[in-house]
């Protein structure tokens, strides 16, 4: 009897090795390409290099992270490397879906953190306008008024009004910094609170009253909103139920029966048919989210 084992030819040893050694060589030739184009100063893909940059260090200060922005965007730049070589040398499924996460995560990352600190700021506001009219009483100066209240309020807004008493140190008037950082912020409630303190002090009176009137409307409205908040919260459920359903049902028909949805990617009328649906169904979640959205 032939021993069939015999006749099988080996493979050599060095066919792995060739292959990473392959994938090694090109990742990097890949890479430094990229880098050439990027780090050419007189080039477009720079300038957009650099003014990604500075929008990422602009959203990290105003949440007072001092963080190099150019590490998020080389970290970034090295995930979309490893997903192309994927693509190319491991058929990497859904690869340009993990494409499009990696460039838009950082940004929606910053959005989301920005936010949470908005409504933390927000929840300290009628504090921090009762403490600055308990200094007014006892000092008339509005300015040293700021200077008193930096110390006996909390993160994250006496961050802000420890960068205001340092913009009124080095020049600034009250005006200005008040103006800065209600920009920095982006808070309507804020914009009220510091609205109040300037009408005040340009018209003049009892100040101090004025700031608690205000910090007792700010402490109803926020009461008010969490009453609204309460009572949409089942609508809102809804619709991120209603709205993520269409994905699901996607994905459980693509699992039971692959190949469901390839006529509509074989086709210009297949994929004008998936936009249609993409934009309907975005524009429904708008509308719902303008419904549930009530202004106080």
């Amino acid at each position: 009897m032939i021993d069939i084992a015999h006749l099988r030819s080996p493979v050599p040893a060095s066919i792995p090795v060739m292959r990473w050694g392959s994938v090694f060589l090109i990742t990097t030739a890949i890479f430094v390409a990229t880098w050439q184009v990027v780090a050419d100063e007189t080039g477009l893909p720079y300038r957009y290099w650099a003014r990604y940059i500075a929008a990422l260090e602009r959203r990290l200060r105003s949440m007072f992270i001092f963080f190099p922005g150019r590490f998020i965007a080389i970290g970034q730049l090295v995930v979309i490397f490893v997903l192309l070589v994927g693509a190319l040398l491991f058929d990497l499924p859904f690869w340009w879906a993990l494409i499009v996460v990696t460039l838009v995560a950082p940004l929606v990352y910053l959005e989301y953190e920005r936010r949470q600190r908005v409504l933390a700021l927000e929840d300290q506001i009628d504090n921090f306008i009762l403490a600055l009219a308990n200094a007014l009483k006892s000092t008339p100066s509005l300015a040293s008024a700021f200077g008193t209240v930096e110390g006996v309020i909390e993160n994250p807004i006496r961050q802000e009004v420890e960068l205001a008493n340092k913009e009124m140190k080095v020049g600034s008037t009250l005006e200005q910094a008040l103006l800065a950082m209600a920009s920095r912020v982006g808070s309507r409630q804020l914009d009220s609170a510091l609205s109040s303190v300037l009408i005040g002090r340009q018209v003049g009176g009892n100040v101090p009253r004025v700031l608690e009137t205000t910090a007792n409307t700010l402490r109803e409205m926020k009461r008010l909103d969490g009453v609204i908040k309460t009572k949409t919260a089942d609508g809102r459920m809804q619709m991120w139920v209603i709205g993520s359903l269409p994905l699901v049902l996607i994905l459980v028909l693509n699992a039971m029966q692959p190949g469901y949805f390839h006529p509509l990617t074989q086709s210009i009328v297949g994929y004008a048919i998936i936009f249609m649906v993409s934009l309907f169904w975005v524009g429904g979640l708008l509308v719902a989210r303008k419904v549930l959205t009530v202004d106080i």
